[in-house]
């Protein structure tokens, strides 16, 4: 199994920026891709930047240009520098990792961090 866990995260001011961080635990070799996903009051929870074994990234439109995702395969960890933030920013931000283990497929979750981006 691979466990999660989140760093960062806070309340910022509209155009700053906050850095989250997830260490990953356990059968770290399993784990394919590793990333962000958000889920902002009464909304769904949604894609925000992923990060394959190999470095391929994919990222939300909404966040292009503005967040990078970066992984540190040495520590297992994934990072996400959030720059230029917008209130629309607001939401639980979730790791997220999936891989195969033992043959069958995973997709494990954080516990998430809160990001607060105040006008």
């Amino acid at each position: 199994q691979v466990q999660l866990v989140e760093s960062g995260g806070g309340l910022v001011q509209a155009g700053g920026s906050l850095r989250l961080s997830c260490a990953a635990s356990g059968n770290i070799f399993s784990i394919n891709s590793m990333g962000w996903y958000r889920q902002a009051p009464g909304k769904q929870r949604e894609l925000v930047a992923t990060m394959t074994s190999g470095g391929s990234t994919n990222y939300a439109d909404s966040v292009k240009g503005r967040f990078a995702v970066s992984r540190d395969y040495a520590k297992n960890t994934v990072s996400l520098q959030m720059n230029s933030l917008r209130p629309e920013d607001t939401a639980v931000y979730y790791c997220n990792a999936d891989g195969h283990f033992n043959g069958s497929p995973y997709l494990k979750w954080g516990l998430g961090t809160q990001v607060t981006v105040s006008s």
